[in-house]
Order: C-alpha cells, then structure tokens, then sequence
C-alpha cells in the first residue's frame, strides 16, 4: 500500500490548487457574507472536469479515481468551505447515483448536462423532519404508482443544493410494509408541479452553500425516474454516504490546512513583548499539533480513497477518516483563532469563517456518534 502520488494525481493536484487559488478563494469572504453562491467556479470548474468527478467520461465527465477526488475537495475546502460542500453535494450525492445505478435513459439525459458546468447541478434528499440518522426506519416521504407515474408525497430537510438544482434525486418509501427493501432513489425534477422548496436556511457557517427543507405535495414524475432498481434504496443510499465521508473528510482537511496558513503567517507577523510570537513555545506547540494532526488526518483518508479505488472493503476506514478529519478540523481552526487573539474573533480574519464552516463537517454525512458507531461495530465484530 504506496500513497505516493501518481504523476497524474499530482498534475491534477496543481491544476485543481491552481484553480481554487484564482477562482475560488479570492471570493470566499463575498460567498460568506453575501450568502451568494460562486457561479463562476461552476463554470470555469466543469472543463477542469470538477463538476463530473463522478460521471463516465462516455457521458462527458472526468471519472476520477477516488484519490483525485478527495484531493479536489481538499483543495476546495482549501479555498472556501461553501464553494466545496455544494461541489461534494453535486459530485457525490447529486450525480453519483445516476452514474452507478441510473438507468442508460437517465444517464443520457442528465450527466452530459451536469458535468459541463453551465450553472447545473444535482441534489440529493434524505433527511427528514423526524428522521436523520434512522434512514431505514425514519423516512415516511412516500412514492406511489399511479399509471405511469410515481405520486411523491412528503418533506425533506437539510437538503444541500436545493435551491440551485436542476433535479433533487429522493429517497422514498416505495413499500409501506417497511423492512430494507421498502426505499427507493426517484429523480425529481426541480421544476416539477407540486414541489416546494423553502427559503434556503440560516446557518452558522457555510453561507455561500444553500440548504433548504423542501416539500412534495402530489408531485408527479415518470417510473423512468426511478435511480436503480426498486427497493434498493437504503442500500444505495448507504453506499453514496461511505464515499462522501471521504469528500467531507478531505474537505476539512482542507480548511484545516488553510487555517494552519494562515496562523503560521500571522504568528510570523504579530510582535508581542519585543518579538514575533512564532517565536513563543506556547504557539510553537499550537503550530506543530496542527500540521500533525493535518498530516495523520490525510494519510488516513488516502488509505480509505486508497481502499474504494482497489475495490476492496472501506466503510470502517471512511467512518475513521471523516471522524478524524472534521473532528481534527474543528481543534485546528479553534487553535488558528486563538493564535491571532482578538483579531481571530473578527471577520476582517478569515480563520473566523473557517471554524463556522468546519463546525458542520462533524454534522453532515453522519455525525461523529455515528461514525463511532460504524467503527465499533466493525471492532466487536473482528475475531
């Protein structure tokens, strides 16, 4: 097992960080406080090949391996937290599912249009009001046969993307007996009649990323729509949320590196009692925890990209990789702020959104309960 970058990984690394530097995170502080989405990385970021990191390239996507995607977000996070969650949220929720399990019909209508990067993207609807982390048993949002349609009626929450979407894939419950069977993944359009999505919420962090509840009532789209087979939609859904916690890992390893820069170049500058305070044991140590912990976050998460790229079973590493890594995040830009003292508390200081952006990463794609949960089974479960 080598992590040593390829020389495509590592051309792709500079091209990505290249980019990010110029389009990204230039406009990071404007996403945050305009709540404005960055349109323009979408659109100079499909030819890059960043708005199909998880489309064929027979269907104009760029289909990197797992590795190169988790160096992308890594770069993304890098340049501004929002811009890099609605990116995961397109890549890896919205057109994932599509790719590996969408029928040729679907795959021919959609990801040519989501990997060009002409203001198109992809969503991905699992929350709910009473069910969050219970998807098997939680989700009541139901899809009937009516001719040949499927009548969806229900709500969702926190669904990423939403107001910005071209479609919403949703997970539904196609058989009221319930059991591992009874879900499915329908694509829904987002100008469907009868859908409803609410006004993006009010966060802590990540502005520049919206979030809305949406609502289904009597909405009408064709059996085509269905993502895979019927019933299989638990075990899709659970499939998408192991690579994603490898995305949302690499992402907060990203704004952790970024924050880590930004101290050091802060510590480097503020004098206090006759001399730089880089030059203090105390932000020394605060320094040097922060580019260990970066380090050992990473190497983690390449081994779990690493493991999904061979093919081989990665579900406890992604659950130790994203727990690490956001968890890791979150003490890295809490340090950063407390290295630049009082300015650190002010906006006019970048690692202040840093740490309300991070703060979501030990949230979304599993809590880190869960993700304790996940790798605890995995050790009572070893011999």
């Amino acid at each position: 097992m080598n992590f040593d970058l390829s020389v495509e990984q590592k051309v792709w690394k500079k091209t990505v960080h290249d980019f990010v530097a110029k389009v990204v995170k230039p406009k990071a502080h404007e996403v945050d406080e305009t709540s404005e989405f960055n349109w323009e990385a979408v659109r100079k970021g499909g030819p890059l090949g960043l708005m199909g990191l998880s489309i064929p390239e027979a269907y104009g996507g760029s289909n990197v391996d797992m590795i190169s995607s988790a160096i992308a977000m890594e770069e993304l996070g890098w340049g501004c937290g929002s811009t890099a969650l609605a990116f995961t949220a397109h890549n890896g929720l919205g057109t994932a599912p599509i790719a590996l399990y969408g029928s040729e019909e679907l795959k021919t209508k959609w990801l040519p249009l989501m990997a060009e990067g002409k203001n198109k993207l992809g969503a991905l609807a699992l929350t709910e009001p009473g069910a969050g982390s219970d998807i098997q048993g939680g989700v009541v949002t139901k899809a009937e046969k009516q001719g040949d349609e499927w009548v969806i009626n229900g709500a969702k929450m926190w669904c990423t993307n939403a107001g910005i979407a071209e479609y919403i894939i949703t997970l539904v419950r196609t058989d009221p007996k319930g059991g591992s069977k009874s879900l499915s993944m329908i694509l829904v359009p987002t100008d469907s009649q009868g859908l409803n999505i609410g006004p993006a919420e009010k966060k802590m962090g990540l502005h520049g990323s919206p979030t809305h509840a949406v609502n289904y009532d009597n909405v009408h789209v064709p059996l085509g729509n269905l993502v895979g087979p019927e019933g299989r939609g638990l075990q899709q859904t659970l499939a998408t949320l192991d690579a994603g916690r490898i995305s949302i890992g690499a992402i907060s390893i990203g704004l952790a590196q970024s924050a880590l820069e930004a101290a050091v170049d802060y510590a480097r500058q503020r004098k206090a009692f006759g001399q730089p305070i880089a030059e203090f044991q105390a932000i020394q140590f605060k320094l040097s925890n922060m580019a260990m912990e970066i380090e050992l976050a990473r190497t983690m998460l390449y081994k779990a990209a690493w493991l999904k790229d061979e093919g081989r079973p990665y579900n406890k590493e992604a659950a130790m990789a994203k727990l690490f890594a956001t968890e890791m995040a979150e003490r890295a830009c809490y340090d950063a702020i407390q290295i630049h003292g009082g300015f650190g508390y002010s906006s006019l200081y970048h690692v202040e959104r840093m740490y309300r952006d991070a703060r979501l990463m030990t949230i979304g794609e599993g809590t880190s309960e869960i993700q304790r949960l996940v790798i605890a089974r995995h050790v009572l479960a070893s011999e």
